[in-house]
């Protein structure tokens, strides 16, 4: 009886190291079903990082750290002070809501493109009207958009 279960227990450990090397092999065979969603999230973190960057430099132009003494932030105007202030404060809330990769996040990224761009094309009193500025945020915009999509294809509804 013993010299039966032995059999049925080498039996078991063969069968199992067969099952968990076909397991592993299908995993490297199968080609990844969520690359765009992976992509997404990549890109998501990147933009974070960039939102870190920016607002610690809009809260470097209210605390003082860079410019000279007329370009103080008590020496602009109430405009450029306003803009200033919700860009410090906006672009560090989205750079945690995109770097956690949330819906929120995203949303409030958007919202500092699109109010940069706004800024810079309907106020150019404010921060000087750069097109170049607004051009970097709509391609930024675009990739977003394109990514999205293509991750959302990736999962039927």
């Amino acid at each position: 009886m013993s010299d039966a279960s032995a059999r049925d227990q080498g039996r078991d450990k063969s069968r199992d190291n067969a099952m968990s090397m076909a397991a592993m092999s299908s995993e490297r065979i199968e080609p990844d079903e969520n690359v765009w969603t992976r992509r997404l999230v990549l890109f998501l973190r990147i933009m974070a990082v960039l939102s870190i960057l920016k607002g610690l430099y809009h809260w470097a132009q209210v605390t003082g750290f860079i410019g000279g003494e007329e370009e103080a932030f008590e020496n602009q105007s109430m405009a450029w002070q306003t803009a200033t202030v919700y860009f410090a404060v906006i672009e560090l809330v989205a750079a945690v809501g995109l770097w956690l990769a949330t819906p929120w996040g995203a949303v409030v990224w958007l919202t500092t493109v699109v109010s940069m761009a706004v800024i810079e094309l309907m106020f150019p009193g404010i921060y000087g009207g750069s097109l170049t500025v607004v051009v970097c945020e709509a391609v930024m915009l675009a990739a977003y958009l394109a990514l999205a999509w293509m991750a959302a294809r990736e999962r039927p509804p």
